[in-house]
């Protein structure tokens, strides 16, 4: 199939790469001429292990892949074309901004000419898609397209595993011709046996938002009861393995922390509220996770501050939001190291992809090449990501370049017994 991608964001590109690894010939679209640029060079703009791989292959070997600035000249012949823009959320009104969204719309409206799928793939408000379908009968008889709504589930730092071997696809329409197509498409998928699972419109919408707002208020309640168990005495690390065993709960996503950020948790979960909100539903569930993540950065900044007797020096190890991405988007490390350095605190930081967009971020912030340059004169370390660089730190080392020992361990990733012996005063998280 002749596939067009408006949109070389995360998910835009790494859906583009994945269907060219398919044998489909796609067309990526974006208006960033510098970022075309570095794509046609077979690099990928942002850290997603095997992307780099990925483009050099479909674009230099096979083929099958292209970047394109114009909408209007490539959507000719296609067959599919997916909206994959960004939809932030606006910070005054917790909604989500759909300006990018309702453009394309118009730009593909006037530039349909055979019958063609239009893809929703960007995360959007149940309702966006009908929407889009307006827009484009505007212009265009009914009988040259359809609609189709097909959410994207991909974890960064692991998103091409994730495209290739996911879980289960969802695929909203609104008839069997192209309920057809889609599972044509992921045809690959169906022969591995992946669930593919056809829906509505609006149910498939709405999965996206209710399995990303259930996966946060795991973490949520995670960590309120790692609260807890600091001040009994418990392990929530023993708790949240205890709970895991227990097939109706699962293991995955009981990790204590410092609470979930990056690009899709926190504005899924607002934007899922929101939307609920003006149809009168109170989702007081997902109301109640927000605010617990929010007020998880002021609780652990608050633990660190009162455990540290001078404003001085800290080290702080890990920017990015989780390992292995280079984004800081909502990452609740940058979060709190920004919140201490209001406190009067120099940071010293490290992340092994994510110093230049933490820099744009908050260049208040020191920057070093490595996690012992930034322990250099510290009275403190705080380990925010668990880079598994940070897994097996030569603490023997770094106790000679530390003015005191002391470690906020946010992600449990260390034992305080060990680290204890070596003479570390260690706060781990609900423990």
């Amino acid at each position: 199939m002749k596939l067009v991608i408006v949109g070389t964001g995360y998910v835009g590109l790494v859906t583009g790469a994945c269907f060219a690894e398919f044998g489909h010939s796609v067309t990526c679209i974006d208006k960033d001429e510098k970022r075309l640029e570095i794509l046609k060079s077979g690099k990928c703009p942002f850290f997603e292990p095997g992307m780099d791989e990925l483009l050099d292959k479909h674009i230099n070997k096979t083929k099958l892949i292209s970047f394109k600035s114009n909408i209007k000249n490539n959507l000719e012949n296609s067959d599919i074309i997916f909206i994959t823009v960004g939809t932030p959320i606006k910070r005054l009104e917790e909604e989500t901004d759909l300006s990018a969204v309702w453009q394309v719309a118009e730009e593909i409206a006037d530039n349909i000419k055979k019958y063609c799928l239009v893809v929703t793939k960007s995360t959007v408000p149940v309702g966006t898609t009908r929407e889009i379908k307006k827009i484009i009968l505007g212009k265009v008889d009914q009988k040259l397209f359809d609609i189709v709504s097909n959410p994207e589930f991909l974890r960064e730092g692991s998103a091409i595993n994730d495209f290739i071997r996911p879980d289960r696809v969802i695929i909203g329409t609104e008839n069997k011709k192209s309920e057809n197509i889609m599972k044509e498409l992921y045809r690959p998928l169906f022969l591995k046996e992946t669930p593919i699972v056809a829906t509505s419109i609006e149910t498939s919408e709405i999965i996206k938002y209710a399995s990303n707002s259930f996966l946060a208020t795991k973490i949520a309640f995670i960590n309120e009861v790692a609260d807890l168990c600091e001040v009994v005495g418990a392990d929530v690390q023993q708790v949240a393995h205890a709970m895991g065993i227990d097939k109706r709960i699962g293991s995955k996503f009981l990790n204590a922390g410092p609470g979930f950020g990056g690009s899709c948790f926190p504005k899924d979960v607002k934007a899922f509220a929101s939307t609920a909100k003006k149809k009168n539903i109170d989702l007081s569930i997902i109301n109640a996770v927000n605010k617990s993540n929010q007020d998880r950065i002021i609780k652990i900044s608050d633990k660190i501050i009162s455990n540290i007797e001078n404003k001085s020096t800290i080290c702080f190890l890990g920017l990015s939001f989780k390992p292995n991405t280079d984004d800081v988007r909502d990452s609740t490390s940058m979060k709190i190291a920004s919140k201490l350095f209001e406190k009067g605190f120099n940071i010293q930081c490290y992340d092994p992809e994510a110093m230049n967009n933490a820099k744009k971020e908050n260049s208040n912030l020191v920057f070093f090449n490595s996690a012992y340059d930034a322990c250099e004169g510290a009275s403190a370390i705080i380990i925010g990501t668990e880079w598994n660089e940070f897994r097996a730190l030569n603490f023997k080392k770094i106790s000679k370049i530390l003015k005191e020992k002391i470690i906020f361990d946010l992600r449990n990733i260390y034992t305080p017994e060990d680290l204890n012996e070596l003479g570390f005063k260690y706060y781990g998280t609900g423990k």
